[in-house]
């Protein structure tokens, strides 16, 4: 056992499916700080992809779980209810978008919102289709596969998916799809297959994740808006990777101008701690019978804690303006890279959200090999970032918003470097 490294360790005790983007093993952490079990330090711009917008081990959610630590970790809401569950609750309901009664209902992770989002939708309807769209990421459950728009990895080999799920094309200027086009795609839908009396719930991501940081046009989700209360349909906003002001705003449906029924959060929620929740209409989350809904650790008292905490600071610490701000820094970064950089073909996002996308020089060819090949040179500077993308061509940016000035400084120097090192190769 001693002549094996850790990476070896891995190979022989854990399935091959869980992949690793990194065989950096982590020791301690602080803030958008990562130091391995070697010693060496990393700045880390994927923020357990989106977990952390508050950071690693904010002082304020560590105190409040070690609070909550010392007077119980668990009894089961649905056995022995707490305070600290119906006051999260009460709080969603003020904050997630939408003039109207909310309730929420807590569970554990992002997938585990999807699937309660969708099964409260076809309890309300009484209805069982549900429309997503290309490119779109609702988890690794079979519903969450079934909704995902991406074949590889999530999908392959994995069998039949859940049935009455369909897929609309996602509207992109640089891929040629416009917000016409997607809205044709679900007339033909509902003109060839699918009646929209049969439609429980369309799900769409304000901006789509590993898709590729693709934002939804404000045209689309408000004709989406219309589309649903036409037909009766729920409207779904998958905010998993989107909430907790990452994109400048607490919720990226505040970019848009409307609300959907129901919002899937997770992931930012608890800031490091696991816990998810799905807020909506109060109508039609009281669908379900009592027993309908809920799971041995939904809504754990330590994630409830973090989750109060994590709101306090991203309020208190005025973390929607700094994404902006943050994120405004970077794009001006990439922009001022692109004469010398032509493989740069877009860089986007709202707030602190935010892609850069490559293509072979000179052509519309998607270039997975130089996003990784600057993903490999940051690595090895120090930098952790993550690729996504249909095609593999993106670098996603998801730092802790709480980033101090000068390691950020720090990173953006490392990711110019590593984005002209990859020209080289």
């Amino acid at each position: 056992m001693t002549d094996l490294t850790l990476t070896d360790r891995k190979n022989g005790a854990i399935a091959r499916g869980v992949g690793m983007t990194t065989q950096i093993y982590a020791d301690r952490a602080e803030n958008a700080e990562i130091w391995d079990k070697a010693g060496n330090r990393y700045i880390d711009f994927a923020a357990g992809i989106a977990v952390v917008n508050t950071g690693h081990r904010h002082p304020r959610v560590m105190a409040a779980v070690k609070a909550q630590l010392d007077r119980f970790t668990h009894t089961c809401h649905q056995v022995v209810p707490y305070e600290n569950y119906v006051d999260l609750a009460e709080r969603l309901n003020g904050l997630v978008p939408g003039d109207f009664p909310k309730k929420t209902i807590f569970a554990t992770t992002g997938a585990e919102a999807v699937e309660n989002a969708i099964k409260i939708a076809r309890h309300f309807t009484k209805r069982a289709a549900v429309v997503a769209f290309a490119g779109g990421f609702h988890g690794r459950t079979f519903m969450g596969m079934a909704l995902t728009g991406k074949v590889q990895p999530y999908k392959a080999g994995f069998g039949p998916m859940m049935g009455d799920v369909w897929h609309l094309p996602f509207p992109s200027d640089l891929h040629g799809v416009t917000v016409d086009q997607a809205m044709a795609g679900l007339e033909r839908l509902f003109k060839a297959d699918l009646e929209p009396s049969r439609v429980a719930a369309i799900i769409v991501e304000p901006v789509q994740g590993e898709g590729g940081f693709y934002e939804v046009p404000p045209a689309l989700m408000q004709r989406l808006r219309a589309i649903c209360d036409a037909h009766g349909i729920v409207m779904i906003a998958d905010e998993v990777q989107t909430g907790f002001a990452r994109t400048g705003k607490l919720f990226a449906m505040q970019h848009h101008g409307v609300a959907a029924d129901i919002t899937c959060m997770a992931k930012g929620l608890g800031g490091g701690l696991p816990i998810s929740a799905v807020t909506g209409r109060a109508d039609i989350m009281d669908s379900p019978d009592p027993g309908g809904l809920g799971g041995t650790y939904a809504g754990n008292p330590l994630g409830v804690a973090a989750a109060h905490a994590v709101l306090d600071v991203i309020e208190d610490e005025s973390l929607c303006d700094r994404a902006m701000m943050l994120g405004g820094r970077l794009k001006q970064r990439l922009a001022a890279m692109r004469d010398e950089v032509p493989e740069i073909v877009d860089i986007r996002g709202p707030g602190f959200m935010n892609a850069v996308e490559f293509n072979v020089a000179g052509t519309d060819t998607p270039d997975a090999g130089f996003a990784n090949r600057v993903r490999e040179a940051a690595l090895a500077r120090g930098l952790i970032l993550l690729t996504c993308g249909v095609y593999g061509n993106v670098i996603r940016f998801l730092a802790p918003i709480t980033i101090p000035d000068a390691v950020f400084d720090e990173a953006l120097d490392i990711l110019e470097a590593s984005v002209k090192a990859a020209r080289t190769v």
